[in-house]
């Protein structure tokens, strides 16, 4: 757990200062609140995104980012002069930076590159220039994009040279797999696209019919709780932490804003200070990061021109409808369930144990399956809460899969690097893959998988 702190500190810091240097060089071209607070949240979702790992991605990021970018300009000016169309564009650009994902990892890419400057557009409103002319204002996105993607990329290039981080490598995507899904059905992909396309144009029409000045937190809300959905649990997870999370941030940053005000450097200190600590305990709960991102973007109205003491009671509300819309889309559209993700995910992990422990096989690594345990346990903060909620009438719940098979990391990692390929180890993993069919046998196999592996 030191580790994982000590670890998310240092990332967070490379962020802030990234960002930092980012906002520096932005003010000195154009000193306006707006491009100012998109090269803070372009350089965050940059060195989260992870779109600059190799020379060939920075490439991909460079090309495509301004053109991303002057698109996503041209949508919120819609967004500020034909709202109803700008509402229209903005959904389907997002619904399609996650529909390209079914595609493999390089289109993959192209839809977050996509998704970025679009999701600013819910951080930054559209703030018209006034201190520069017509053309550099037209260009300020592009020379955002760009000074925050070289930002990025040269602070996390010497954070890795000292050893500050680990060097770069990518999350392992999903194994390629043949489809097997019905063709009345559409895929996983398509199905988290549909959602997305719903639940925001839901936000659109409720903001707009019932929240006119203040739509923008309702649809942020909605995009949130389904960004990166792994099913209807964790949709549901992840909007309860919002909607707590919100509520002690707008308590936060209300109070701020009565006794000090919203736009002197006290205020921004803390803006920068938030966005540290939210980036930091992220990795502990998500609650964390729903809490401070919420102080940080309710002090930023204050730079935007919107009212500086807002009502508790009306932002919350906002919040909680955004959270309703979103669980909704998930619960109602083309629902993904959550134990067949993770039930996938097992068996995926399952695979990759099999192949590390395969005689026949030359070289092998514990890489494929470590890689793949992390990805199962990213539903377990889900599962988990949901055990706690339900442990009174349910004997066996899904988080006891999780467990079970965390606890077989370890042993069959110092196998794997022995070299030793039991012929019980085996055979426990082949009855453990088996059993993902039946979720009844999965735990037993599971907890004898370990105890093989132990022995």
């Amino acid at each position: 757990m030191q580790s994982r702190i000590l670890g998310s500190a240092a990332e967070a810091a490379t962020t802030m200062l990234a960002a930092i240097a980012t906002l520096l060089a932005v003010l000195a071209i154009d000193p306006e609140p707006g491009p100012a607070i998109l090269a803070v949240v372009l350089s965050i979702s940059l060195s989260r995104s992870q779109l600059d790992r190799n020379a060939r991605e920075r490439l991909e990021a460079a090309l495509a980012l301004p053109l991303v970018a002057l698109v996503a300009a041209g949508v919120g000016m819609l967004l500020h002069r034909w709202p109803w169309v700008g509402a229209l564009v903005f959904t389907a650009g997002l619904s399609l930076s996650i529909w390209l994902r079914r595609f493999g990892p390089l289109a993959g890419r192209a839809g977050s590159l996509i998704a970025l400057p679009f999701v600013t557009l819910l951080v930054v409103p559209y703030l018209p220039a006034t201190k520069v002319g017509p053309g550099l204002a037209l260009l300020m996105p592009v020379i955002v994009a760009l000074l925050a993607l070289a930002s990025v990329s040269v602070m996390h290039a010497f954070a890795r040279r000292a050893r500050i981080l680990a060097p770069a490598t990518r999350a392992a995507d999903a194994p390629p797999r043949e489809k097997t899904e019905s063709t009345l059905r559409p895929d996983a992909a398509t199905r988290r696209a549909i959602q997305m396309a719903v639940a925001i144009s839901a936000s659109f029409v409720v903001g707009y019919v019932f929240f006119a000045e203040r739509w923008s937190w309702i649809v942020l809300t909605a995009f949130i709780v389904q960004t990166g959905s792994r099913g209807r649990l964790d949709v549901a997870y992840k909007s309860v932490l919002r909607v707590l999370g919100a509520t002690g941030g707008t308590a936060t940053a209300l109070a701020f804003t009565l006794h000090f005000g919203g736009r002197d450097a006290a205020t921004v200190s803390l803006i920068l200070a938030c966005v540290f600590l939210g980036l930091w305990l992220r990795p502990l709960g998500y609650a964390w990061w729903a809490l401070f991102v919420t102080i940080a973007l309710a002090l930023l109205q204050g730079f935007t021109g919107a009212a500086e003491q807002p009502v508790l009671g009306q932002r919350l509300e906002e919040i909680a409808i955004g959270a309703l819309i979103g669980v909704a889309a998930a619960w109602y559209v083309l629902p993904i369930r959550s134990t067949a993700v993770l039930r996938r995910r097992i068996a995926d992990a399952l695979a990759a144990l099999s192949e590390a422990l395969d005689p026949a096989k030359a070289d092998r690594t514990s890489e494929a399956f470590v890689a793949a345990l992390a990805r199962t346990e990213q539903l377990a903060p889900a599962f988990r809460a949901s055990r706690v909620v339900t442990k009174s009438f349910r004997r066996i719940h899904p988080a006891d899969w999780i467990d079970a098979l965390v606890a077989c990391r370890d042993p069959a990692v110092a196998l794997i690097e022995a070299g030793e390929t039991p012929g019980a180890a085996r055979k426990a993993v082949g009855a453990a893959r088996r059993a993902a069919r039946e979720p009844t046998q999965l735990l037993a196999a599971l907890r004898e998988l370990r105890t093989a592996l132990r022995g």
